[in-house]
């Protein structure tokens, strides 16, 4: 494994996870309009400044992880494919593990859930595309 990659990897995917979730989240009125119907669940912009630094370091930190399972995993394979291969099953992952899962546990509709669903499948693709770009392994 190459740590150095690894490293450049999680920066790089950490970057294009913020932009994809800024057009994804941020830009589109489909899903931020559909956040503000429950106020009693999700903060508001200004709350999420407040605790937006914790949030970055968090993401970082699990996307370094995922990084290192990338490398753990890596079958020399063409790097945007297999990262993008990796980014489907982190994003499959994400819907079962965070987005249903939330479904169940908060009074939020199926609207919302759905609309989630599709942008995380394609923002963890996006990180995983990223990092099979970035990441090399180191020759022995």
């Amino acid at each position: 494994m190459s740590y150095s990659r690894i490293a450049l990897a999680a920066l790089g995917a950490t970057a294009a996870y913020f932009v994809a979730g800024g057009l994804l989240f941020g830009l589109l009125p489909l899903l931020r309009d559909e956040f503000r119907k429950y106020p009693a669940v999700y903060r508001t912009q200004d709350g999420i400044k407040a605790v937006m630094p914790v949030g970055m370091i968090a993401m970082f930190l699990s996307i370094l992880v995922l990084a290192v399972i990338y490398a753990m995993t890596y079958r020399n394979g063409w790097g945007a494919a297999e990262g993008v291969r990796f980014g489907i099953l982190v994003g499959l992952f994400s819907v079962g593990a965070f987005v249903l899962h939330n479904y169940v546990n908060l009074n939020i509709g199926a609207k919302i859930t759905t609309q989630q669903s599709l942008a995380y499948l394609i923002e963890w693709t996006v990180v995983g595309m990223v990092i099979g770009m970035i990441y090399r392994p180191s020759i022995p």
